[in-house]
């Protein structure tokens, strides 16, 4: 087992604000919500249907 929290874990794509809100990550707007985008270095894609988007 390795002592690094799982990057691929649920919990790690969500944070709580300052405010006490929870923030979500980008989800795919063609699956809708509970689908997250993969962020790489130059694009977000969905592992589900394969959209791609750009990263400013």
């Amino acid at each position: 087992m390795s002592d690094s929290p799982n990057a691929h874990a649920k919990w790690s794509k969500y944070k709580i604000d300052d405010e006490g809100n929870l923030v979500r990550g980008e989800t795919c707007p063609t699956c809708g919500p509970g689908v997250f985008l993969a962020i790489h270095k130059d694009r977000k894609t969905c592992g589900k249907c394969g959209f791609t988007a750009p990263t400013p």
